[in-house]
């Protein structure tokens, strides 16, 4: 089966085309650099770009897999989470393609594809599976007991984890998007300089970063006469090194309160290297089989959209055209 996927949850327009569970093609336009100057996403600009850039990319797509649209029989589509703006162009687009060449059309939680974004690939963890979901806009446990099937273990009660990294790379002078800028400080910053508190360290499963915000920006403010460059990156290897520990204690927490010795970690986040070394490391010291998706497919993408529709199909899901976007869709829970 040939799919053509589409995702414009956000600021990135991504297709992709997919043979079966096999990518034949991956195109992404990110639109970081027109959001860069206002600090974070400006979701007018996002649906613009989205409007702009759609039509080459699906085009392109199909010229790399060597493939007409005429030969799609799967279309799969970001419904949601995401800005509505952005959710309609890619819909959109979706839903013309599907009416005017009578295509199957798949529309998929973004959170869910995120979820299953490890499952390119032979070697694939095994249900039910721990997922840890940490993004811009998102940080949450999910129980997988298999496709469609979720239980919510925990979330975060205020500030995303990927969103803190935002707020504090602001704090730090750093561009937008923080997570990479703080990285790359963080290489050379001593991550012991600065205790920070683990949020809802006695919580089982349930995130909060606003108060670990808070913290890092009065160290900086507190700061601000002597701050120098190596104090940029001593606070950014502390706030990394602090994120990291209770994300991976949180995910620890449900791994071995349930039993389940699969763990998959996935979203923008999981592009983070110290932070997929370290979640690596559990597989020695908890005896867990830790799953991160290959780096192209942390960030937003097509590829993961389309993967989630074909799994769909299998499963005898049928085609869909009346669906609305919804920028607040979340998982359904049993």
């Amino acid at each position: 089966m040939n799919i053509l996927a589409i995702e414009t949850s956000c600021d990135e327009t991504a297709v992709a085309i997919l043979k079966n569970e096999e990518v034949c093609s991956h195109k992404i336009a990110s639109q970081i650099q027109s959001h860069q100057k206002y600090g974070g996403v400006v979701p007018e600009v996002a649906s613009r770009l989205h409007t702009e850039w759609i039509p080459n990319l699906i085009s392109s797509a199909l010229q790399e897999a060597q493939l007409k649209i005429e030969d799609i029989q799967l279309i799969a589509v970001t419904q949601g989470p995401g800005l509505e703006g952005s959710l309609i162009v890619g819909t959109i687009a979706a839903k013309s393609l599907s009416a005017m060449h009578s295509i199957s059309l798949i529309p998929i939680n973004h959170i869910e594809a995120h979820m299953f974004a490890a499952f390119f690939g032979d070697n694939q963890p095994s249900f039910p599976f721990v997922s840890l979901i940490v993004s811009g806009g998102h940080t949450l446990l999910v129980k997988v007991n298999k496709l469609g099937d979720y239980e919510l273990l925990g979330e975060t009660r205020d500030d995303a984890a990927g969103e803190a990294f935002d707020k504090i790379a602001r704090a730090c002078g750093l561009p937008y998007p923080g997570g990479p800028h703080i990285q790359k400080k963080a290489e050379t910053g001593d991550p012991k300089r600065f205790s920070f508190p683990i949020p809802l360290k006695h919580n089982l499963y349930e995130f909060s970063f606003s108060g670990l915000k808070t913290a890092v920006i009065q160290t900086i403010r507190s700061h601000e006469e002597k701050k120098d460059e190596q104090f940029i990156h001593d606070i950014c290897a502390s706030f990394q090194s602090t994120v990291i520990k209770t994300l991976s204690l949180k995910a620890q927490n449900a791994c071995r309160e349930l039993k389940i010795k699969d763990l998959v970690i996935c979203g923008g986040v999981t592009a983070n290297t110290p932070f997929r070394n370290h979640m690596k490391t559990l597989e020695e010291t908890d005896d867990l089989n830790v799953w991160v998706p290959g780096f192209e497919f942390c960030t937003d993408n097509a590829a993961m959209i389309g993967l989630t529709g074909y799994m769909y199909h299998k499963m005898g899901k049928v085609s869909q055209s009346s669906f609305t976007v919804n920028p607040n869709l979340s998982l359904s829970y049993s």
